[in-house]
């Protein structure tokens, strides 16, 4: 494979992402000692930082590696979407596919930070569906923006905080199929189903248990390939993409399997390695890559945004570095 020329064909794609948005604050400190009204530490406080996630986080991974991202939520119409807003925009991210909400809270995940370890983390979130006309709204926007633009992939991410539904969902990936775009999905247990007929679904081991309702350690690799099987056939999907933590990654499509080992890494945080893996597994399949080449350069990827605390984005230049290596 030629390194430069696949990282040099993702400044060319255009990706529509689809899916819950937030904002990751974090509230860091020095920890010293421990408070005399209850068990708990003492965080001094010394800076606050609030960074993009969710399908947000997406959207930048996909502009760090050069690909031009479009996003599509439905957030408030509070302080918190202003200043979601205005992150967008210092990083920018086009606006035009965000639906505001008069009746929804934008979410909020604000993580306190005592001694670069996360000591609790404070959700602010309406985790609701939106309603009948948010959702109205929200298709008309994704279907207007498929109309006027050239699309190269579409990615659904759900969180489970109530943009994505099943309408939403099954409207989406019907309007992408008539246009022949591919779709790939990070899904969620609460609509695990409701995503056929997509072109990649890449839940990780434990969301991929949890949809199937079943139990058995990763050694147990019949048990495994039989429950992937079991999710091809029940979603009519193309690729089946399974993130299996420190055991790598797993891709199949009809017959052809491929495990992938995952690299050795100093793990520091694992917040938002999901985000960057659908990011560069779908710029991969955007540019032609095959299911070996799209499991090795995601999962190198996903390793090395954990190296750092906090969601982060992934950065281009180290990427390069490691997939010279590579191949």
């Amino acid at each position: 494979m030629e390194v430069d020329s696949l990282l040099q064909s993702f400044t060319e794609k255009r990706i529509l992402v689809i899916g819950d948005m937030m904002i990751d604050a974090y509230l860091k400190g020095s920890v010293t000692r421990v408070s005399p009204e209850a068990p708990v530490p003492i965080v001094n406080f010394q800076a606050k930082e609030d960074r993009l996630g969710g399908a947000a986080n997406v959207a930048l991974n996909l502009r760090a590696l050069g690909a031009q991202a479009i996003l599509c939520a439905v957030i408030g119409t509070d302080e918190n979407s202003v200043r979601m807003t205005q992150i967008m925009e210092e990083h920018e991210l086009s606006t035009e596919g965000i639906i505001h909400s008069e009746s929804r809270m934008t979410t909020v995940k604000t993580r306190v930070i005592g001694n670069n370890q996360q000591l609790l983390r404070i959700d602010s979130e309406d985790s609701s569906d939106i309603n009948v006309s948010e959702e109205n709204a929200l298709i008309a926007r994704i279907e207007n923006l498929l109309n006027t633009q050239s699309v190269d992939a579409i990615i659904l991410e759900d969180y489970n905080k109530g943009v994505l539904t099943e309408q939403v969902i099954r409207k989406t990936v019907e309007l992408a199929n008539q246009k022949n775009i591919p779709t790939t999905v990070d899904p969620k247990k609460k609509n695990f189903f409701a995503y056929e007929n997509v072109t990649l679904f890449k839940p990780n081991l434990k969301e991929l248990k949890e949809g199937l309702d079943v139990q058995f350690n990763f050694s147990e690799r019949d048990k495994f390939e039989s429950a992937v099987n079991a999710l091809r056939e029940k979603l009519n999907c193309d690729k089946t993409f399974i993130t299996l933590s420190e055991n790598g990654v797993f891709i199949q499509e009809n017959g052809d399997k491929t495990y992938v080992a995952a690299h050795k890494r100093n793990i520091t945080d694992v917040s938002g390695a999901g985000d960057t893996v659908i990011s560069v597994a779908t710029l991969c399949l955007a540019a032609g890559c095959n299911n070996k080449q799209i499991a090795e350069i995601a999962n190198l990827a996903g390793g090395l945004v954990c190296e750092h605390i906090g969601v982060v984005s992934i950065d281009k230049e180290r990427l390069h570095q490691e997939l010279t290596k590579l191949y």
